[in-house]
């Protein structure tokens, strides 16, 4: 499937996660190294905490001392988490949610300083990029639960998720061009969530936006009141999880790959896509069972 095939493109591998019960934190590193090798996790705990429960795999960034920074080690170890045997029939959605009152502050600027070179530069972005484009790729629907303030990079990682749902009291920005570094990679995620205008005026500006004006302009599904934040995340996620995975799996990789295509091509893959979604086992049995007035069985 076009998911798997694109897992494998940005280099997914097994990776041993230390279970300690349906909702056990991952207290182990195991952070792959970028494509050209040359950074390193830093040591210490894991920036991430990742645990799965019913299908459903939650995880955490977990460095609000540091505004839970995306640094490389952060990159890697979400990486790492969201990779994580991610063809077992057993997940069959991800959340990404964050400590503290700030979702993600962006690149560590510390890790951005002429100090590091260019060598280590290009291996941040590349890093960040494979895992913006890794959470398309993946074969099951990946939710940003956001409680707070989102900027940069951190805002690209709420552009790239599947779904987006935010408290009321989170706010957007792209404030890199007030420090001289125009948000040029987070704007291409940015800039394929929301209009063109609007992704411009706030690289432009690098003034936030409110949780309701993100919801406006399609950067997120939804806006809760902060206390029914992971009441209505986990909602979204459990019907994810009672549906099936590969009729899901399916639909993600075409609706993404379709978007990219002309409107002629695009119905012709999308038309094929229904094609193999009805000889797929699960499209078969939804159907019957609709037929038969029952509820359907899936295979996973």
């Amino acid at each position: 499937m076009a998911a798997a095939a694109g897992l494998r493109a940005l280099g997914a591998k097994g990776s041993g996660w230390l279970r300690r019960g349906p909702w056990a934190p991952l207290t182990t590193g195991f952070c792959s190294g970028g494509p050209a090798g040359i950074g390193r996790p830093e040591p210490g705990p894991r920036p991430t905490i990742a645990r799965q429960r019913d299908g459903i795999r939650s995880i955490v960034l977990s460095d609000p001392k540091r505004r839970n920074a995306l640094s490389l080690a952060m990159l890697k170890s979400l990486q790492s988490d969201i990779l994580h045997e991610a063809e077992s029939q057993d997940l069959k959605v991800i959340i990404i949610s964050a400590e503290g009152p700030v979702f993600s502050s962006g690149h560590d600027l510390k890790e951005l300083t002429d100090e590091q070179g260019p060598d280590y530069h290009a291996e941040v972005f590349q890093t960040c990029s494979e895992v913006m484009m890794l959470i398309q790729n993946h074969p099951v629907p990946i939710i940003a639960m956001v409680n707070g303030l989102a900027t940069a990079a951190g805002c690209q990682l709420v552009a790239s998720c599947d779904i987006a749902v935010a408290s009321d009291k989170s706010s957007f920005a792209m404030p890199g061009v007030n420090i001289g570094v125009f948000c040029s990679t987070p704007a291409v995620a940015l800039g394929r969530a929301v209009p063109r205008k609007v992704a411009l005026e706030m690289l432009f500006t690098g003034e936030p936006i409110s949780a309701q004006e993100a919801l406006l302009h399609g950067l997120l599904s939804r806006v809760v009141p902060e206390e029914r934040l992971e009441e209505e995340t986990m909602r979204i996620a459990r019907k994810v999880a009672s549906l099936s995975r590969s009729v899901l799996s399916l639909g993600k990789a075409a609706f993404y790959r379709q978007l990219a295509q002309d409107l002629r091509t695009a119905y012709h893959l999308t038309s094929q896509t229904m094609v193999d979604n009805l000889g797929l086992p699960d499209g078969q049995e939804g159907v019957k069972a609709f037929l038969q007035k029952r509820k359907p069985v899936w295979s996973h």
